[in-house]
């Protein structure tokens, strides 16, 4: 099992980015800004981005030799003990990068893992972030010996290498395999209480991470789904039986997407997301708010077609409405004119989601009776088509 170290809250960041021939400075400065959320989720605080353009990162550092320098200078002038790459390192880059900073240096990944590490609660969540974590190690470990003898805790230090200096690629592969091992055998139990769920339809909550997906879930089913403004404040998926007059209906909430996941992540958490395949309804919560929240849908939807579950009956909840009033609307605008602005919001949307879109604030409980109409109309509807002879149980009257 992995140790979790304590984390240091102390830590001070730089982070940096490279911007490629697919990419232009604003998406890289958007990654850097996510990459800055991350980094404080898990309780470092950033001082400063550094970008540079590269038609090709450098196979040894991957940013130049002057790039490398200009951060050194900066580390030693603030003293900064953490360094973080929004891309994927290789072990032997880490290992280069650290000697010519003389700091901790970890990638977008391992930050990612490093929150995982902490946020997981279940027996399968901790299974999914172990496996993760050594699938991230062992392509490298031939470069990362140095990396994986660092004492102390901090960010990207939770994990296998902290307790297991001594580990070669056999034996990481030996651990790999036990532990998908275990996890198969998690997920028969999981797929097996899924199965004993009877003939509800069932609906799951899906979204980028922190979109307000369990504040949706602790409104529509009464209950009490940890939910925090920090990237993955809930890893594992949390199952309620829900009912909106007298029709019974089971409601999940599902880990949250983000740009550049991981691909070992998704492969490990791949029981998480069954609820995803699964489920008969999905309900994509969109940060209506979020500067870059139609780039978020993209994400999300496209992460979803992936999973091929894009044919499913899908309602996109547009979360966060009174943050984007704020965000949008000055004090001295017409009531007529903020009016006109959000119903053109509205059509935009409901052309591109052919009319299956509702727009909410969870935290104001505006429109929540619009959302349930919404969801006990598409509910009934499936229940109609799957169990057409027990309508006095379903459903009573139409919504």
């Amino acid at each position: 099992m992995i140790e979790k170290s304590q984390i240091l809250t102390d830590e001070k960041a730089v982070l940096v980015g490279v911007v490629q021939k697919d990419q232009n400075e604003q998406q890289v400065k958007e990654y850097l800004e996510e990459l800055a959320f991350l980094a404080e989720t898990a309780g470092a605080v950033t001082h400063r981005k550094f970008m540079q353009k590269l038609s090709h990162p450098d196979s040894k550092t991957f940013v130049g030799k002057g790039k490398l320098e200009e951060i050194k200078e900066y580390i030693i002038r603030h003293e900064i003990n953490l360094v973080i790459f929004d891309d994927e390192l290789t072990g032997s880059q880490i290992l280069n990068i650290e000697k010519a900073l003389g700091v901790k240096t970890i990638d977008r990944s391992d930050l990612i893992l490093d929150i995982f590490a902490r946020r997981a609660q279940t027996a399968q969540a901790k299974t999914q972030v172990e496996l993760a974590q050594y699938q991230y190690i062992l392509p490298r470990l031939k470069g990362m010996w140095k990396h994986l003898e660092r004492q102390g805790g901090g960010i990207g230090s939770r994990g296998p290498g902290e307790t297991e200096i001594e580990t070669d690629r056999r034996i990481v592969k030996e651990k790999i395999a036990l532990l998908r091992r275990r996890l198969a055998e998690i997920d028969k139990q999981s797929f097996t209480q899924r199965k004993d769920r009877g003939e509800f339809i069932r609906v799951a909550l899906v979204g980028y991470t922190n979109v307000g997906k369990s504040t949706i879930m602790n409104l529509l089913a009464k209950s009490e789904v940890f939910a925090e403004n920090k990237l993955f404040a809930t890893l594992d998926t949390t199952t309620r039986k829900v009912v909106f007059d007298t029709t019974p209906f089971l409601l999940s909430d599902t880990v949250g997407f983000i740009r550049k996941l991981p691909h070992h992540l998704v492969e490990s958490f791949k029981s998480t997301l069954d609820e995803v395949r699964e489920a008969d309804i999905l309900l994509h919560v969109v940060d209506l708010s979020h500067p870059q929240y139609e780039d978020q849908f993209n994400v999300v939807n496209k992460t979803l077609q992936e999973l091929k579950v894009t044919e499913k009956p899908m309602i996109t909840i547009f979360n966060k409405l009174d943050q984007y009033e704020k965000n949008t609307f000055d004090e001295w605008l017409e009531p007529d004119v903020r009016n006109q602005i959000l119903e053109e919001l509205r059509e935009r949307w409901e052309n591109v989601t052919l009319g299956n879109c509702v727009f909410i604030s969870a935290l104001e409980r505006r429109n929540l009776e619009g959302l349930r109409a919404t969801i006990l109309n598409r509910v009934r509807k499936l229940y109609r088509e799957r169990y057409p002879y027990k309508t006095e149980f379903f459903w009573s009257d139409e919504p």
